[in-house]
């Protein structure tokens, strides 16, 4: 079985953007520090996830659903660490 070449594009583009919060989450972690961390944009990145789940649910794109439900776990993640970080001082 071959993979078509947007399947292909899509599943790296999937992988990539679910990825790319596990280093900002490792440096979180290990120095349990967040303050560069901008509140606003994971705020607004987490918002654009829930949009993109929201817009695969209402056109049956199991792939897009999916890709981003992962996606907002991971930045969600970010953004509970900042959060957790910053009330404790």
């Amino acid at each position: 079985m071959t993979l078509s070449a947007p399947a292909v594009i899509g599943t790296l583009a999937a992988l990539l953007s679910i990825t790319s919060f596990a280093p900002q989450i490792a440096k979180i972690h290990r120095e349990k520090d967040a303050s560069s961390v901008s509140l606003r944009t994971y705020l607004v990145t987490v918002t654009g996830f829930t949009c993109w789940i929201v817009y695969g649910l209402l056109i049956q794109a199991w792939p897009v659903v999916a890709s981003n439900i992962a996606s907002l776990a991971m930045s969600a993640t970010v953004l509970v660490m900042k959060w957790r970080l910053d009330r404790a001082g």
